[in-house]
């Protein structure tokens, strides 16, 4: 039995209040053969994998009449994959900054600024070289 667009989203709504709770930024919602379509992006993995367990509660069958591409933003994902490593924290350089104050306001120490540059190899060749407007990961 077919169901129309708003029969679809009404078996579905718990999962469209999930996606606006976790605030997936949708694209589509529609019918496309004969299944409720949604396509969206999430701001983490995490927020993907709670629409899709509440997908499964609604419907342990979903994949009979559901087609869901939820997919996580690249941006939030690279910084979720640094997150381990560094604890998530960034800090982006300002005029008169140097890794020792940096490290000063982060650790209580401005000798840790090695941890800072040794973290940050990928866009800095010298501790001593830093730029305004730079975004450093932070590690813990």
């Amino acid at each position: 039995m077919a169901m129309d667009l708003e029969q679809m989203k009404q078996k579905y709504a718990s999962v469209l209040t999930m996606i606006q709770q976790q605030e997936v930024r949708l694209s589509h919602v529609h019918i496309q053969d004969n299944k409720l379509f949604i396509q969206g992006v999430a701001p983490s993995d995490q927020a993907k994998n709670n629409v899709w367990d509440q997908i499964k509660l609604v419907n342990p069958n979903w994949s009979q009449e559901l087609t869901a591409d939820i997919t996580v933003d690249p941006a939030a994902q690279s910084t979720q994959s640094s997150a381990g490593a560094t604890a998530g924290r960034t800090y982006t350089v300002q005029a008169g900054d140097s890794l020792s104050k940096i490290s000063k306001q982060f650790y209580g120490n401005a000798n840790d600024y090695m941890k800072i540059f040794e973290a940050n190899r990928d866009v800095l060749s010298d501790p001593n070289k830093i730029n305004p407007g730079q975004t450093l990961k932070i590690p813990a």
